[in-house]
């Protein structure tokens, strides 16, 4: 059911908290108060002043679905505000996807994590952020978004990309990359940027296709690999993976392997990284 009072409620403490500044609109005279006009939240929604008006209080129909999304787009909720607000309009919130955007804090815990390489990754495998001994031990994040930061892309189009691993190694991590592909693809395989990639992969990629039409669905969450490095050899690391609550960003960290020489190795790539011109990389 429909929290009305409740609704009108939010909308009107929410438009109190901004200011025309945050919304890129000019501040103006004769301004009684310091938030929003009710016009200004119908104008930057894209409805007419009187429904936005009968909203406010708590007259007409229940607001659509689309209507909600654009005020809370229109008064910068985040996901939470979101949420509540359809949930007042006993309606069902969308699915929760932080997309591309790193939340500050994330890359501040990361950045945290100096003597390991650290990578931000959306849950199709795009690298978003890594850190500088992610660049000396992975290679630099390319500069281009989409495609050609894309690990799952570069691992069956990119002859050279798998060479990094052990030959003994790559059938499994083929089928570990198809299997996660296939965990995201069940969640939300009827958005765009996850069928055009499963499309593209299909069609550009023999083993691809073959691991798909398997039907093997595997969240990675850890792993093993080893890593060839042309300047101090192959690293033996485990492979650890956070997820966001939303699940489409995740955080991968690549520790040492206990018992091999892998601490000693990223220790001196740590040290000579930046003599080798590998900076740390950025999301653009």
């Amino acid at each position: 059911m429909t929290d009305r009072a409740g609704l009108a409620d939010f909308l009107r403490r929410r438009r109190d908290t901004l200011r025309p500044a945050d919304v890129g609109l000019p501040a103006g005279t004769r301004r009684r108060a310091a938030g929003l006009r009710r016009e200004e939240v119908a104008q930057l929604a894209g409805m007419s002043s009187d429904y936005y008006a009968r909203i406010e209080q708590c007259r007409g129909p229940r607001p659509s679905t689309s209507i909600v999304a654009a005020l809370a787009l229109a008064l910068r909720c985040d996901l939470d505000e979101r949420d509540h607000m359809f949930h007042l309009a006993g309606l069902s919130p969308p699915s929760r996807r932080a997309g591309r955007h790193v939340r500050p804090g994330l890359i501040s815990l990361a950045d945290h994590l100096t003597d390991v390489p650290v990578c931000i990754c959306t849950d199709l495998d795009e690298t978003l952020w890594q850190n500088g001994l992610a660049d000396s031990v992975l290679g630099p994040m390319p500069r281009a978004a989409g495609r050609p930061r894309n690990l799952c892309w570069r691992w069956f189009t990119d002859p050279d990309f798998p060479k990094r691993c052990p030959p003994a190694d790559r059938p499994r991590l083929s089928a570990a990359h198809v299997g996660n592909l296939r965990a995201t693809y069940a969640r939300r395989g009827a958005d765009p940027d996850v069928a055009a990639l499963v499309d593209a992969l299909r069609r550009g990629s023999a083993e691809f296709r073959a691991l798909w039409d398997r039907h093997e669905v595997s969240v990675r969450r850890s792993d093993r690999k080893s890593v060839f490095h042309p300047e101090v050899g192959t690293l033996h690391l485990n492979c650890e993976v956070l997820l966001t609550p939303e699940e489409d960003l995740k955080v991968v960290a690549l520790f040492p392997l206990e018992g091999t020489d892998a601490r000693d190795k990223l220790e001196l790539l740590r040290v000579i990284g930046p003599q080798h011109g590998r900076s740390a990389a950025r999301c653009l």
